[in-house]
């Protein structure tokens, strides 16, 4: 009788207070977008509990129309969500167009008080393209005109107002000024696209520049990857869609009485092209004359009598599309580090690290000089800017459009310039004057300019070339992202698909880069053709559809149609991408499948920019031949399309079968000539047949060791090496390539004073020889994967459940990394202490690892834990 009674009396009593926590609210992977258009966006939420560890009971999202009267206007309560998810699709009422939304989730799990996080909220966009009221409109001139055209209009607001935005959508670039003011802080917007298929409109809060009474807007635009107007190899100035800059834009004023007013683009709108912007193109640079400087024109009570009409265009594109993703932006100003003077005329800045970006020019000189601004990478024995054939695949007039140069022509009053529609690789800018000026470092100063991601990860350990390595990486990458992976900020800035899958885990494990590549999937479904082939430039204006000829493109760069919406669902547990993707995947496939030979691919670009000589290009291929199969089976497995998973699993085996009967020699374990890239990317893949797994791993071994312990391998092969190394019990040959500070490694570039990485193994190459590629940036990935040991798991994506695979080498004191998660952040470390290595790790809420010892051994864990390993 007592203890029912004491229960009772226990039933009584309130839930216990809940020490847990929901963070990281996030829209469609961003913090309160505006613009959302999605008709079932994606909410997605962390859990914290800083006193034990969170299993989930249960989550439940609620999205209401109202912060302030949530419940009554609610639209969706999702109900109970399963344990262990953290990301969910809205599947309410249907959202409307212009509308703020707000969410919030609640944590309950039966036992203590029900948590709620703080409010989080997003705000639909068009979503639907009959939405739009404004016209397109351009100035009159043709395409090859060269000065940028401004358009302005006034408008008179009718009362107060509590929201105002912008809905802009550019063939070419914009910037966008209310009152004299820019709107934002985006630079080169939108992100290039295949502009007669899509193109992507931004949203803009333009709510604190509007002023009671008079207003004015005032747009310009740039040709950006539009009307690209000097030749070049890649050929975007025959690109199809290639016309005169055009806009359209409607301003959506909401008042305070509740009326709504919308301002749009049409025949009232007044054009010049009389501004001081005389030329722009992102391979080269702006021409810019600060005589022209137009005082006031985007201010209400210019006189702008001597303007023109604007005229109408056609839509330029199929789909007008929001951008929602992390836009590119300037960082903050830098000064130079050294500057020289070389004549009274010529000053050389340096600024200590190479990047993509541009400068900030604040100068007060004599009227009509002309200042040429001339960005390099690298200067010459003479101390002047060295272009080091740069400009190789540009064909445009060097004399009156000279490669990566802005010319600027001084006022007589304190001007100030900054390229608004280019962007360029650099370390030195080199300044040249048609008068002698007086320049100090506050006259010229740097900023970046990427894709401004959020950083995911941080690296820090007791050798210190590694680290400069991993920091080298990471800045060649964020050069490398301009709202689509590049290969270098200079010569090209072209979208290679190579590039970017080899170094898709480094950005990953880096940075929150998963709306970059998500809008750069879609590029590629704009520029896959009907037969399934993708050019290995993405996007294009055509160059790059050549896949059978001698140095086509092939599978060993276009399966980024595969293996980057694989890596987004594996580091993300978010399958939309590959979802989106699936049917052009099936098709890139089985357009390559017709062309295989005897179950083998013979075409590709294969293992580009090796030490010696290239590794066998069939064998490359068809290994991401099998790769890309392997992925599709997964793939059809995940969304149920049972058919399509048992005739490409049986593909698959028959190219795996066919690989290592053409090129393995079972007796020896070496494929083809047993080069580096040769063995390690078979193992990488998974198409060694396990029983010969270990021959195959040390005939690598012994093939590095033949190398000097030095990396001897192209792209593909740096990525392969040092992993395939590490899974097969060679972690100390693999440390010994990483450190190498002698030539060929990665080390070499650091100590002859790269502070990105280098586009080829010889520094003294003449021609491809950008320092600043991103290709060989896997080795970053590898100490998160490798040395941290941090893996995600495919059967629970996103790290719900963590593989803990470090090794140990011999050489390295202690290692550390963090790594942001969908779940939260991952921290692992570890050191030595005399014999005794200790590997501690701590986890999200909500998740659980396997450490897997070197040996083998496997145990499983969550929350906090360390290890004694030896």
């Amino acid at each position: 009788m007592r203890v029912s009674f004491l229960f009772s009396l226990l039933a009584l009593l309130p839930l216990q207070l809940n020490a847990v926590e929901v963070v990281g609210l996030r829209t469609e992977h961003l913090v309160n977008p505006l613009g959302v258009d999605n008709a079932h966006p994606r909410l997605s939420w962390q859990l914290v509990d800083e006193m034990s560890d969170v299993r989930q009971a249960a989550c439940r999202v609620l999205v209401s129309s109202d912060s302030l009267a949530f419940d009554t206007h609610q639209v969706w309560d999702s109900g109970r969500i399963a344990a262990g998810i953290v990301l969910a699709s809205y599947d309410g009422q249907p959202l409307e167009a212009f509308t703020r939304y707000w969410w919030k989730v609640r944590y309950e799990d039966g036992e203590t008080v029900p948590v709620e996080s703080a409010l989080q909220s997003f705000e639909t966009g068009m979503m639907t393209e009959s939405a739009w009221r404004g016209h397109w409109i351009s100035d009159a001139k043709d395409r090859d005109f060269r000065p940028a055209p401004r358009f302005r209009k006034e408008l008179t607001l009718r009362g107060k107002v509590v929201r105002a935005r912008a809905y802009i959508a550019a063939a070419g670039l914009y910037t966008l000024e209310v009152n004299g003011r820019k709107a934002g802080n985006r630079v080169l917007d939108p992100a290039f696209t295949r502009y007669d298929r899509r193109i992507l409109y931004s949203t803009l809060d333009i709510t604190p520049l509007l002023q009671a009474g008079g207003n004015a807007l005032g747009v310009e635009l740039g040709n950006g990857w539009y009307n690209h107007q000097p030749s070049t190899t890649w050929r975007f100035n025959k690109a199809p869609w290639r016309d005169r800059p055009a806009f359209c834009m409607d301003v959506r004023i909401l008042y305070e009485d509740g009326s709504c007013e919308t301002v749009s683009t049409d025949l009232s709108w007044k054009t010049s092209s009389d501004g001081p912007l005389l030329y722009n193109n992102l391979y080269t640079g702006e021409h810019y004359d600060a005589r022209r400087l137009q005082q006031g024109w985007s201010e209400a009570g210019y006189d702008d009598s001597d303007w023109d009409k604007v005229i109408f265009r056609s839509c330029p594109a199929e789909k007008i599309v929001s951008q929602l993703m992390y836009p590119i932006r300037e960082s903050a100003e830098e000064e130079a580090v050294e500057i020289v003077r070389l004549r009274p005329t010529r000053w050389v800045y340096d600024f200590g690290t190479n990047r993509a970006g541009n400068v900030h020019l604040r100068l007060k000189g004599e009227k009509g000089t002309v200042l040429q601004l001339l960005y390099a990478e690298k200067l010459g024995p003479d101390g002047r800017a060295d272009l080091n054939q740069l400009d190789a695949y540009y064909f445009g007039d060097r004399k009156t459009e000279p490669f990566q140069t802005d010319i600027v022509t001084l006022s007589g009053e304190e001007d100030f310039f900054s390229p608004a529609y280019s962007y360029k690789g650099f370390r030195y800018v080199e300044v040249n004057a048609s008068r002698p000026v007086e320049m100090s470092k506050e006259n010229l100063t740097a900023v970046r300019v990427g894709s401004d991601v959020p950083e995911a990860g941080q690296i820090s350990s007791s050798v210190p070339i590694l680290e400069a390595i991993h920091q080298a990486a990471r800045r060649a990458y964020l050069s490398n992202l301009m709202g689509f992976p590049t290969d270098c900020p200079q010569r090209e800035k072209n979208g290679w698909t190579g590039d970017a899958h080899i170094a898709i885990e480094t950005g990953l494990y880096n940075f929150d880069a998963f709306t970059v590549y998500e809008k750069w999937m879609a590029d590629h479904r704009d520029e896959q053709q009907p037969n399934g082939v993708l050019p290995d430039i993405i996007p294009t204006g055509g160059w790059g559809y050549q896949p059978t000829s001698a140095n086509g493109n092939g599978l060993d760069w276009t399966s980024t149609i595969a293996l980057i919406p694989w890596n987004l669902y594996l580091f993300y547990g978010d399958s939309k991408p590959l979802r989106d993707c699936y049917d052009n995947l099936r098709r890139y496939v089985d357009y390559a499948l017709s062309l295989t030979v005897d179950g083998l691919c013979p075409w590709g670009r294969g293992d580009w920019v090796a030490v010696t000589k290239r590794a066998n290009k069939t064998l490359i291929t068809s290994c991401f031949l099998y790769k890309d199969l392997d992925i599709l089976v997964r793939a059809a497995r995940l969304f149920g399309k049972t058919e399509d998973e048992k005739k490409y699993e049986a593909v698959a085996a028959q190219v795996k079968a066919a690989v290592n009967a053409r090129y393995l020699d079972a007796a020896s374990g070496i494929y083809a000539e047993g080069m580096q890239t040769e063995q390690s990317l078979p193992l990488l893949f998974g198409l060694v047949p396990e029983e010969l797994r270990g021959k195959v791993a040390a005939a690598l071994e012994e093939r590095v060791k033949a190398d000097g312990y030095h990396i001897n391998a192209g792209v593909h092969g740096a990525k392969a090496v040092l992993t395939a190394l590490c899974d097969n019990g060679y972690a100390e040959s693999a440390f010994r390539i990483a450190t190498a500070e002698d030539a060929p490694s990665w080390g070499w570039w650091v100590r002859n004073g790269h502070s990105t990485l280098v586009e080829n193994w010889n520094l003294d190459a003449v021609r491809d020889n950008s320092f600043n590629h991103i290709m060989f940036g896997d080795i970053s990935a590898w100490q998160y994967r490798c040395l941290g040991g941090i893996r995600p798991d495919p059967e629970e994506p996103g790290f719900r459940h963590i593989v803990l695979k470090p090794v140990f080498p011999k050489g390295m004191k202690h290692f550390e990394c963090t790594y942001e998660s969908p779940y939260g952040a991952i921290s692992v470390h570890w050191e030595r202490k005399g014999r005794k290595v200790i590997y501690s790790a701590s986890l999200p809420d909500g998740t659980r690892a396997s450490f897997v010892r070197p040996d083998g051994e496997t145990e499983n864990f969550s929350g906090t834990r360390s290890f004694y390993v030896y």
